[in-house]
């Protein structure tokens, strides 16, 4: 999910690596957006809670995002449920059950959101796994978006967690996206997952 920043891109400094990484994903064609989008069923079916945890939140892949059409079946067969983001007051997240062929309706930035009533809508605590996606990301589990702050905002309780919490968060991306390091700011909430269409990267503390 992407969304415009709320702040001039003068006065982000982290602006000019967005513009670099856009143009990196803008170059990919789309045999090799379908061969990643294919890659990464893979990568994610090596995760324990993306198998097994019943309430699991995604994307709807705007602006060259890595689609996660491929991940349908699998959850279906096993019974989970798919949920993408609806935007809510004070620029959070909730999320809304959705299958295929449900009827969905652009929000105010242009992106899908699922039609569902206000009760049916979860959460972030509610939710098990959640599959971010990314502009940027490093090894150290920091995420580059779009600018708007809703992920952060809507997962800050996570933010001084020791161990994985619930959800579990997984960043998405293409491997092109990977930066060498990304400048953490105070409000930035790291991901226990990188999921490319090359490799899991886990970010989850060894177990002692």
């Amino acid at each position: 999910m992407t969304a415009p920043s709320s702040s001039p891109a003068s006065l982000d400094p982290r602006s000019a690596l967005r513009k670099e990484l856009r143009s990196r994903r803008e170059a990919l064609s789309a045999s090799e957006r379908i061969a990643a989008a294919n890659g990464l069923v893979a990568q994610l079916e090596r995760i324990p809670e993306f198998l097994t945890d019943r309430r699991i939140a995604g994307y709807w892949a705007v602006g060259g995002e890595l689609p996660l059409l491929g991940v349908m079946p699998g959850l279906r067969a096993r019974g989970q449920t798919w949920h993408l983001p609806v935007v809510g007051e004070g620029r959070r997240l909730r999320f809304a059950p959705w299958r295929p062929g449900q009827e969905i309706v652009a929000n105010r930035y242009g992106i899908p959101e699922p039609v569902h009533a206000p009760s049916e809508a979860l959460a972030p605590s509610d939710i098990d796994l959640v599959l971010l996606p990314l502009l940027g990301f490093d090894r150290r589990g920091y995420r580059l978006g779009f600018g708007g702050g809703y992920y952060d905002r809507s997962f800050d309780f996570l933010r001084e967690r020791e161990g994985v919490g619930k959800p579990v968060l997984v960043g998405v991306g293409y491997a092109l996206q990977e930066v060498a390091a990304i400048e953490a700011m105070p409000w930035d909430v790291r991901l226990d997952y990188v999921a490319t269409e090359r490799e899991l990267i886990d970010l989850t503390p060894p177990i002692e």
